[in-house]
């Protein structure tokens, strides 16, 4: 399947250009994998158009035409035709319980170095803000970023909402850059834009007034209204409040699955300067200057992390400052260090 019979809006085009000939530099001597489903043809069908510019080899599946959804694992075709490719992207609606099939196609992915855009949840309002980024400034930034957190050995930060944490990193655990520009040594989101670690310890209070992660982000989106605290004390949780009881007993649940799910295993720093506002959709939300966490699984291949579990799910606010190490780097969720960044393409 190819998707040329599908006809997209004429819109998703710079954006679907940012991701094959950007972030991804697919050449016309590799293979891609793409997967889709139902929900996100359109955006795969305008994906697949810039492939077919480059001549490289590709493949296309859409979900459902291979297992009924929600999916309780990753279809074996799926699976063997990633061992094939040196490309890939994943563009599909998040659905509950799927976190494990998206799992054993990273763990192909992880092996074989494969250069992999992830676009869980993707739209067309992401595609037409965040996905036309500059992502080569984008890239400035974040390893500018990196470079001043990879000295740091603490960061505070405190938003208007009520979010106040200190946060304490250890050398032994790696910073890793997904500014969307994919490499083979990374995997990363697209749209692109931010640093990421898993923090030696954590502690505080964190107001989610932004989003949460996986698929509590399409049933609640945007939470300005009904935000999520959370106290954490050494990394884990220790009290929840939320006026939206059900969000609340949905979260809960979710951070008790295994014994590491209420453990914060990322902590990130948002760098797409496209990203002006929350959308309510984590895919591009957790990429807005700022900071966001996560708890459950510290993608330990990358930072070094020693535990592990079997969820993911991402903590968004609104508005930050931060200081590391006692220098302010963001001030109502601007960075302060913008006019020394500039852009290399």
């Amino acid at each position: 399947m190819k998707l040329d019979h599908i006809s997209f809006d004429p819109s998703l085009t710079p954006g679907a250009h940012n991701a094959i000939d950007v972030c991804l530099q697919l050449q016309p001597e590799e293979r891609i994998t793409v997967i889709s489903d139902h929900d996100s043809l359109e955006v795969a069908a305008a994906l697949m158009s810039e492939v077919r510019k480059t001549d490289a080899d590709s493949r296309v599946f859409v979900l459902e035409n291979f297992c009924t959804r929600p999916c309780s694992d990753m279809p074996a075709e799926i699976l063997a035709d990633l061992e094939k490719s040196q490309v890939s992207i994943y563009t599909a609606l998040a659905r509950v319980g799927e976190l494990k099939t998206r799992m054993q196609m990273m763990n192909i992915i992880n092996k074989n170095k494969i250069r992999h855009g992830h676009m869980v949840n993707i739209t067309k309002q992401i595609m037409t803000e965040g996905m036309r980024a500059d992502f080569w400034q984008v890239d400035a930034l974040s390893q500018q970023i990196m470079q001043k957190a990879r000295k740091a050995h603490f960061l505070h930060a405190v938003t208007k909402s009520g979010t106040d944490i200190e946060v304490e990193f250890s050398p032994e655990l790696k910073w890793v850059k997904t500014s969307g520009i994919i490499s083979r040594d990374k995997w990363a989101n697209l749209p692109g834009g931010e640093v990421f670690t898993s923090p030696y310890n954590l502690n505080g209070q964190f107001v989610v007034d932004g989003v949460v992660g996986d698929y509590l982000c399409h049933k609640y989106g945007d939470l300005k209204n009904t935000p999520l605290l959370i106290e954490i004390e050494n990394s884990r949780i220790t009290n929840l409040a939320c006026d939206n009881k059900e969000l609340l007993n949905d979260f809960a649940n979710y951070t008790r699955t295994d014994e590491n799910s209420n453990r914060v295993g990322e902590f990130a720093i948002g760098t797409n300067l496209a990203v002006k506002d929350i959308i309510g959709n984590i895919l591009q939300d957790e990429k807005i200057p700022g900071i966001h966490i996560a708890f459950g699984h510290p993608y330990c291949e990358h930072t070094g992390q020693q535990w592990y579990s079997s969820t993911h799910i991402d903590c968004v606010g609104r508005d930050f400052d931060f200081w590391m190490d006692g220098e302010q780097v963001m001030k109502n969720g601007k960075f302060l260090i913008l006019e020394e960044v500039a852009s290399v393409n």
